[in-house]
C-alpha cells in the first residue's frame, strides 16, 4: 500500500508543473502506440519528436526547464531543513507543524517537498481519517496529541485538530455547541503543550487557494484517473459551500491567531512559490547553527500573510463587497 501511495504521489509531482505538456505527450504516444513499445528508448524519443509540432516541442521544453528550475530552487532550502532537523535532534526539541486550509490548496504536495530529503527516522506525517465511535466520546484534540513528536522529532499534520473549526461545522460533522466550545478552549490547550520550557515548537499554516484555481484543480482530479482517489465528499461540495468555509476561516483567525501561536496564511495558487515560502517560514521558526547566509530567507509578503494581516484584508473586502474573497 505504501508503494502504491508513493507511486501516486510521484505521478502527481511529475505532472503538477507541466499539465499541458503531459497531455500533449500522451496524445502523441497514442498516435504511435502500436509500434512505440517495440522500438529502443532513444528511437522512441526521436519518433515522438517527429510527431510533435514546433509549438508543442517549444511548450514541452519550456515546461521541462521550468520543472528543473523549480526543483533546483527548492534544493538549498531542503538542505537547510536537514540542518534544522539535525539541530532539533541534537538539542532534544520537538516540532509540530499544522497544514490546514481549503481542499486542493496544495497541502500534501508541500509536505512532500518539505520532507523529501529529511531523515525518515526523525519525522512523521500524520493524516487522520474519521474518528472512531470511541474517539467521538473523547476530547476532540486527544487523538491528535497521541501522535505528538518525541524529543528531536518533527510531526507534520496534514489537517489538524482545526478540522473542528473548519470542515466539521460547515459539513455538519459536529454540533454548533462543539464548534463554539472548541474555539473557546483550543488556545489554552495549545498553550499547555507548548509551555514546556520551550521544548515544543508549534507552527500553524493555513493554505489559501482562490475559488477559480480550486475549481480547476477539482476538474483535474475528476478527469485524471491518477488523481480521482483524492476526491472526497468534502471536495464535491467545497465550491458550493465556498462562502461558508470563508466565514469559518475568518472566525478561526479571529479566535485562534495569538502572538504565542500565530497563523501564517500561504497563498497557494502558484504551487512552487507556496512550497518555497513554506520552507522559509519553517526555517525562520528555528535558530540553528550553520545557516547558509547567502540564501534568501525573507518571506514574500504576497505569498505569506500573517493571520492578523489576513483578518484586516478580509474585513476590508467584507466592507467593500459584502463578503470576503480570500
Amino acid at each position: 500500500m505504501k508503494t502504491l501511495e508513493a507511486e501516486k504521489a510521484k505521478s502527481e509531482d511529475s505532472e503538477d508543473r507541466m499539465p499541458g505538456s503531459t497531455a500533449q505527450i500522451r496524445e502523441v504516444i497514442k498516435k504511435v502506440e502500436s509500434e512505440f513499445t517495440a522500438i529502443a528508448p532513444n528511437k522512441r524519443f526521436r519518433k515522438v519528436m517527429k510527431v510533435l509540432s514546433r509549438k508543442d516541442r517549444k511548450d514541452i521544453f519550456q515546461a521541462v526547464l521550468e520543472k528543473f528550475h523549480n526543483a533546483e530552487e527548492l534544493k538549498p532550502y531542503q538542505a537547510e531543513l536537514i540542518k534544522m532537523q539535525r539541530h532539533l535532534e541534537r538539542v532534544g526539541k520537538k516540532m509540530v507543524i499544522l497544514f490546514d486550509g481549503r481542499d486542493a490548496s496544495g497541502k500534501g504536495g508541500t509536505i512532500r517537498r518539505v520532507t523529501r530529503y529529511m531523515n525518515e527516522k526523525r519525522y512523521r506525517v500524520v493524516a487522520l481519517g474519521k474518528p472512531s465511535e470511541q474517539q467521538k466520546t473523547e476530547l476532540h484534540i486527544k487523538r491528535y496529541i497521541e501522535h505528538f513528536p518525541r524529543a528531536g522529532e518533527i510531526v507534520l499534520f496534514d489537517r489538524s485538530w482545526y478540522n473542528r473549526a473548519l470542515v466539521e461545522p460547515v459539513m455538519g460533522f459536529c454540533t454548533q455547541k462543539q464548534y463554539k466550545r472548541f474555539l473557546k478552549k483550543v488556545v489554552s490547550y495549545e498553550q499547555n503543550f507548548i509551555e514546556d520550557g520551550g521544548r515544543t515548537l508549534l507552527l500553524k499554516l493555513y493554505f489559501s487557494v482562490s475559488k477559480e484555481e480550486q475549481s480547476r484543480r477539482f476538474e483535474r482530479r475528476k478527469n485524471d484517473p491518477l488523481r480521482q482517489w483524492k476526491l472526497s465528499e468534502v471536495d464535491l461540495q467545497a465550491q458550493a459551500l465556498w462562502d461558508e468555509f470563508t466565514e469559518k476561516k475568518f472566525m478561526l483567525l479571529k479566535k485562534t491567531h495569538i502572538k504565542k501561536s500565530p497563523w501564517y496564511v500561504i497563498r497557494s495558487d502558484d504551487k512552487h512559490l507556496a512550497r518555497r515560502e513554506t520552507m522559509k517560514v519553517i526555517l525562520n521558526r528555528v535558530r540553528y547553527r550553520g545557516r547558509n547566509r547567502k540564501l534568501d530567507f525573507i518571506l514574500d509578503p504576497d505569498i505569506v500573510i500573517p493571520g492578523d494581516r489576513e483578518l484586516i484584508i478580509m474585513k476590508k473586502q467584507l466592507q467593500k463587497y459584502g463578503k470576503s474573497l480570500v
